[in-house]
């Protein structure tokens, strides 16, 4: 028996036909061929909805903390009122800045994740915070003060919430659970922390390559490793890759601590792993978002 033939025509027809019905959509294709072409267009434009992004601002402050200017940047879930909305810090990694803080698609899950009704509204607020692992290496720019003193008064002059938690990756990471620290320390805990591939570095030589640190003394009294429950009632989520050049530490920091959650994902210290982790990130900090509202 031969091979079946079909002409031309009844071959576009039928690719309309498949078309329309994987859109979900019972179009009728005539056998015309630039018929069928404006069907298949049609439905294109129909059942194409551009998902929801995010809204992104930049501002240029003075840190007196720092004793600079600084960049302070939200990230916002469009759509949501932003007055009293609550924020999360953002803390960026080393020789990273405010504008480049929402690694991997974090701003764009949280807006698509508000945008179905999945989380409470929340956004977050990156401000520079130079490469001293977020303390007063340097005397005279402390940006642990500048998040501390600054950044909720600079909140509350745009209308925005108090920060209810604190995000951070890399030497970010290592921030955040310095922050949380630092809260508990005032009485006035943060109610959570997400520590993302945190850069918890197990000995001093390969600490110091950084220069963050006057001297081992002072890496050890703020370094989370050693301050295992500075914390307090803060409750913790940490995300590493199992390739990541900080397992070690953050591997411990998981057996010690013990945080709500603690999640080894397959990956390394890149974009990769940061979003395969954004999803349960932004869960992790809905369900205190929705305690601070």
């Amino acid at each position: 028996m031969g091979d079946t033939k079909y002409s031309r025509r009844t071959l576009l027809a039928a690719f309309g036909v498949v078309v329309a019905t994987a859109l979900g959509v019972a179009t009728y294709v005539s056998s015309s061929s630039s018929e069928a072409s404006q069907q298949i267009a049609t439905a294109d434009r129909v059942n194409s909805k551009p998902a929801a992004k995010p809204t992104i601002r930049f501002e240029r402050v003075y840190s007196a903390a720092r004793h600079r200017e600084v960049t302070l940047a939200f990230y916002l879930p469009t759509g949501a009122s932003p007055r009293g909305l609550p924020m999360s810090i953002l803390l960026h990694g080393l020789h990273g800045d405010a504008r480049h803080a929402a690694i991997g698609n974090l701003a764009d899950v949280l807006t698509a994740a508000v945008a179905k009704g999945s989380v409470p509204a929340f956004g977050f607020v990156a401000v520079d915070g130079g490469d001293s692992y977020w303390h007063e290496n340097v005397p005279g720019d402390d940006p642990m003060a500048m998040l501390l003193d600054e950044v909720p008064r600079w909140l509350k002059d745009r209308g925005y919430g108090e920060p209810f938690a604190v995000t951070g990756v890399s030497m970010g990471g290592f921030g955040s659970l310095l922050y949380a620290r630092r809260r508990a320390e005032r009485g006035d805990p943060v109610a959570a922390a997400a520590a993302i591939s945190p850069g918890l570095i197990t000995t001093w030589p390969e600490m110091a390559k950084r220069r963050a640190f006057k001297n081992e003394g002072e890496w050890t009294s703020l370094d989370p490793l050693r301050n295992l429950k500075a914390t307090g009632p803060t409750a913790l989520g940490v995300w590493i890759g199992d390739r990541d050049r900080f397992i070690e530490g953050t591997r411990r920091f998981m057996r010690e601590v013990r945080p709500e959650v603690s999640t080894v994902k397959d990956g390394g210290h890149d974009d990769g792993l940061y979003r395969k982790v954004t999803p349960d990130v932004i869960r992790f900090l809905a369900k205190y978002a929705k305690r601070a509202v």
